[in-house]
């Protein structure tokens, strides 16, 4: 278990209290924070914009004393940062061939590693830097200062980029607060070059909503270049005179915030950052950094060792599901009204004039039903187009008959009954099938005959057969070829069974649903089961869970190996991460075992799949985002998960 957390890298953004003009203090006042930093496992620690200086010091900034100073400060952080493990990034202002740059200066181990100038100076409303600074310039050269102790030359310019030698997918750019609110921020050439990692030291002060808009930016950024995004703003220390500065500090991956000190509070702000995620998803999508080269670019290697924690990442058990009441039933409304357009939009387009589905009383053909009668009423057709039928057989129970009866009769919709148990009987004797036999043979025979009377239904009707299995039973391939795992259009077939639950029940409390409520609470506390052996003592025989263990950790193997193509190992450390005093780690290992061998084993079911809608990241139509040969080995993937002892 040593590295299954590699590939996360714990980020850290700083706030130090400074005070203008005093470098020296200053530089006490971040290496204090550097070391707090490092005692939490933070690897990528950021400082405001002039830092070393502070951001407010006016036409101080023309006086030798105050860069001489300054430079002393950095040298003196630099000569600290010796023998340990992060990377630093620090603000001051430095003189280069006659000019004055705001500058970010990267260093890590005893070594400057570069100076980054920044770009876009702003010279309006309480901002005059162009008073004070000059813009970066075009090229990257590198500068020779004895003042630095630094014998070998330091890069210089803004396509600079810092790769660590461990991670090499660990690429960090830098640009300065303007820069991050420029029409074409600088950090868009640096990560379309390779920068999975964008750091932004920042004075920006604090005004009405101005944090609120910081946010959207931070955030929207990330998610723009696929990067990590880590702003370190000033706070508490700089000159008042005319702003106020609140230290409003962010670290963003993505599109998501994952850390944020808000303005005026006290402390760091600190996230682990996934940058194998952020690699992958590079890699998926073809229309990233093809606009850009390499050419022109500085690398500067690091080296860090890689830490096998996540303190400061939350790693959701149910990745499907949305934490808080609100979110998951904005979700589940999200996805009521795409699976009804989906469906809506095909039974026009096949001219049906029924909809055609099998109701067990279960949850997955609940849903289908619910869907299909939403369709109905929102292309104005009664509920009389929908021919629903339940095929009691060897193994259905009292209880999900009886379930399935009552749903229909609440929502007002008729129920046709076609008992299966004969004609199964018949057919196994046919093919020489003995009455005791309870092999897949008996239990896939029941399936397909279910199949065989709704695709003639809809023949006979004009309609479509609509199809109940879902995301879940399509990954473990817990479906019958040509049986329940066939239709002629998959409503369900994106959603996970994690979800199925809450969408059933955000139905329930819909308007035309709420007579069903009481029915469908019921639905949802029966136990998932097939229903294909006969019931012990009146009781469902076949649980799904105990057979192929818990969806919940199904659907958190489905999530992270399909959406973040993340390792077995990496799986498996992050399911015992997530859940935590739910399951042991031999039973997590022992379904992702068997989940890996039913997921390898049933793409031909998959390949095969009708029509269905998208509604999520993952999902497993061949036609869409996931292609893969039937015939594909799993050897690899198992054999990663023995080297776990």
């Amino acid at each position: 278990m040593s590295k299954q957390y590699e590939g996360f890298v714990t980020a850290c953004a700083i706030s130090p209290r400074v005070r203008p003009a005093e470098p020296e203090y200053n530089a006490e006042q971040i290496q204090l924070g550097i070391d707090e930093a490092r005692k939490q496992g933070a690897k990528i620690i950021v400082t405001p914009e002039l830092s070393i200086t502070g951001y407010t010091c006016g036409d101080l900034f023309l006086q030798d004393t105050l860069l001489e100073a300054a430079k002393a400060a950095l040298r003196g952080l630099v000569a600290a940062s010796a023998g340990t493990d992060e990377i630093v990034f620090v603000g001051l202002p430095y003189i280069y061939e006659g000019k004055l740059y705001n500058v970010a200066a990267g260093y890590a181990d005893g070594t400057l590693l570069g100076l980054v100038p920044k770009t876009h100076i702003p010279n309006y409303g309480e901002y005059y830097e162009l008073r004070h600074f000059a813009p970066a310039p075009f090229e990257t050269t590198y500068v020779y200062d004895a003042a630095l102790d630094e014998e070998a030359p330091i890069p210089f310019g803004t396509d600079i980029l810092f790769r660590c030698a461990e991670l090499p997918e660990l690429v960090i750019s830098a640009e300065l607060c303007e820069d991050f609110w420029a029409p074409l921020p600088p950090s868009v050439r640096h990560a379309q070059a390779g920068a999975t990692v964008i750091v932004n030291l920042s004075a920006g002060d604090e005004t009405i909503g101005k944090d609120s808009y910081r946010r959207l930016l931070c955030g929207s950024q990330s998610g723009r270049l696929v990067s990590a995004y880590i702003y370190a703003n000033a706070g508490y220390g700089e000159s008042t005179s005319d702003m106020v500065f609140s230290g409003h500090s962010l670290i963003a991956e993505n599109g998501r915030i994952l850390g944020e000190r808000k303005p005026f509070a006290d402390g760091a702000v600190l996230a682990d950052i996934d940058i194998r995620g952020l690699a992958h998803d590079r890699r998926f999508l073809t229309s990233f950094g093809g606009s850009s080269s390499e050419g022109g670019y500085t690398y500067v290697g690091f080296s860090q060792k890689q830490e096998n924690s996540l303190k400061y990442r939350e790693v959701e058990a149910h990745p499907f599901v949305p934490s808080g009441t609100l979110a998951r039933e904005e979700r589940c409304e999200e996805i009521v009204r795409m699976q009804t357009s989906g469906l809506m939009k095909r039974l026009e387009a096949s001219f049906a004039k029924k909809a055609v589905i099998g109701i067990s009383g279960g949850l997955d053909s609940t849903l289908a039903l619910l869907i299909t009668c939403q369709s109905m009423k929102a292309l104005g057709r009664p509920f009389s187009d929908i021919v629903a039928v339940t095929m009691p057989g060897p193994g259905t129970t009292k209880l999900t008959k009886n379930s399935a009866e009552r749903l229909c009769e609440a929502i007002g919709v008729e129920l046709l009954e076609i008992p299966i148990e004969n004609e199964v009987s018949l057919h196994l004797k046919d093919i020489g099938v003995g009455e005791d036999d309870r092999s897949n043979t008996y239990e896939n025979a029941q399936a397909r005959v279910r199949t065989l009377i709704l695709m003639n239904l809809a023949n006979k009707h004009g309609g479509i057969v609509v199809g109940t299995g879902d995301l879940s039973e399509l990954a473990l391939g817990w479906a019958t070829y040509n049986g329940d795992h066939m239709s002629m259009y998959g409503v369900n077939c994106s959603v996970p069974k994690t979800l199925v639950r809450y969408i059933i029940s955000h139905i329930s409390h819909m308007e035309g649903f709420t007579m069903a409520e009481e029915i469908l609470a019921e639905i949802l506390e029966i136990p998932v089961s097939p229903e294909l052996l006969p019931p012990v003592n009146g009781e469902i025989a076949q649980k799904t869970e105990e057979i192929i263990g818990p969806y919940e950790l199904h659907d958190f193997f489905l999530y992270h190996m399909l959406r973040w193509g993340r390792k077995p190992t990496q799986i498996f450390a992050l399911a015992v991460h997530a859940f935590s005093g739910v399951y042991d780690e031999e039973a997590i290992l022992s379904w992702l075992k068997l989940f890996i061998r039913r997921f390898f084993s049933s793409q031909f079911k998959r390949n095969t799949l009708p029509d269905g809608p998208k509604i999520g990241t993952v999902t497993l139509s061949p036609r869409g985002d996931w292609r893969m040969p039937a015939d594909a080995s799993a050897a690899l993937w198992l054999s990663e998960l023995e080297s776990i002892v």
